[in-house]
């Protein structure tokens, strides 16, 4: 996606068990769009839950019981309405027509629950930070379009969620352990 604009992450804690760095999520998920080359003017959300809501969330939208660690809502700007509420004479006379490539694009939200992250974590990521940072991943990975549905879709994200990992978290190769297959998420 073209434009000169940086992207805009918008980061929130809505749970109180686990302490969590917005500004550290935050620019990992900077980067991570930077890396998937998305530019001009796109917002990205990720919140942080407790685990009665990403229930409540995964029942509503999924159809499952129960916490999951991470979900994606991906917003497709093609099915935004861009149009002015009301008629032209609603705008001043100054004002322009409404030109639908000034306003962000809404890539969507990541909605991250840090307690499931933590029970899971030294079965999966092996630590919480590490965790974290793999959903992070994830989550906008599933935003921008990867999926895991079939096996070569699997391979895929887990290829390139590895590389930004190494590129934006760890600064370098990947610890031995996070090396080793990681289970479907």
């Amino acid at each position: 996606m073209g434009g000169d604009v940086d992207p805009e992450v918008f980061c929130s804690d809505e749970q109180d068990v686990i302490e969590i760095d917005l500004m550290r999520w935050q620019n990992l998920a900077e980067g991570i769009l930077a890396a998937e080359d998305i530019r001009g003017g796109t917002e990205l959300s990720i919140i942080f839950v407790a685990e009665q809501d990403i229930a409540e969330l995964n029942e509503s939208f999924l159809g499952a019981k129960g916490p999951t660690d991470v979900l994606s809502f991906p917003i497709d700007a093609a099915d935004l309405d861009l149009s002015p509420i009301g008629s032209g004479a609603t705008r001043g006379p100054d004002r322009a027509p409404l030109d639908p490539s000034d306003l962000p694009m809404l890539l969507g939200d990541v909605v991250i629950c840090p307690t499931v992250a933590a029970s899971q974590a030294p079965t999966h990521a092996g630590t919480l930070d590490d965790e974290l940072a793999l959903l992070v991943v994830h989550g906008i990975l599933h935003i921008l379009g990867h999926d895991h549905a079939e096996p070569e879709e699997t391979a895929v994200m887990r290829r390139r969620e590895l590389e930004l990992l190494e590129q934006l978290h760890w600064k370098g190769p990947a610890p031995a352990a996070f090396r080793q297959e990681l289970p479907p998420s």
